[in-house]
Formats: structure tokens, C-alpha cells, sequence
């Protein structure tokens, strides 16, 4: 089981949480003025990284709280959380240490 740091409750196991796509991506301003293919692009296309990416996830069962996180899609681990307001993933030092896997934990 691989624990997610919440912003808020702290870390927690992967279940309590809910993927929400990709971080960073505008509403439109004016959905209506869009024609189908435009409108299609913003719900359907999104970046398919390998590597770092930044996501949304919920914390469902527990505070109930967006935050986006930077995580790394070989590996699963989560690099950093952040809060859902920001406009980019932090890139200092500063950022949270990904936490560890369970199963990590025990093969130390």
C-alpha cells in the first residue's frame, strides 16, 4: 500500500485518495464559444508524460481537500504535494520528500 502525504491530514493510505486528472489545465473562459473540436480537445486531450507529472488528487476520505501533486509515472512515487491554488509545481529543496511505500519501509 503506498502512503500520500495530504497537505492537510498528512500521510495517508492511497485508498482515501481520488485521482483528478491533470494539474494546471485552465477552464475555458467562455465554454459556449467553443465548437465542438475545441471543446473536445479541453475534455478529452491531455499530456501523457513519462516521468515527473503534475495531477490533482482528493483527499475523499478524509478532509475532502483538492491539492495537486508532482508525481513520477515509472515509478508511482509521489515527489511532492502542493496546494491546488498554486500555478506550478515547487521546484525548490523545499518541496516534501515523496513518502514511502509500505513494502519500502521494510526492505530498508
Amino acid at each position: 500500500m503506498q502512503l500520500i502525504a495530504c497537505p492537510w491530514c498528512g500521510e495517508r493510505e492511497e485508498n482515501e485518495f481520488h485521482y483528478g486528472g491533470q494539474a494546471h489545465i485552465a477552464y475555458p473562459h467562455d465554454p459556449y464559444a467553443l465548437d465542438d473540436e475545441q471543446w473536445a480537445q479541453y475534455v478529452f486531450f491531455r499530456d501523457n508524460t513519462k516521468g515527473p507529472f503534475a495531477e490533482r488528487w482528493v483527499h475523499a476520505a478524509g478532509c475532502r481537500r483538492w491539492f495537486n501533486a508532482l508525481r513520477d509515472t515509472v515509478t508511482h512515487e509521489f515527489l511532492a504535494v502542493y496546494d491546488a491554488r498554486a500555478k506550478h509545481p515547487p521546484t525548490t529543496s523545499a518541496a516534501p520528500a515523496a513518502p514511502r511505500r509500505k513494502d519500502q519501509e521494510a526492505s530498508r
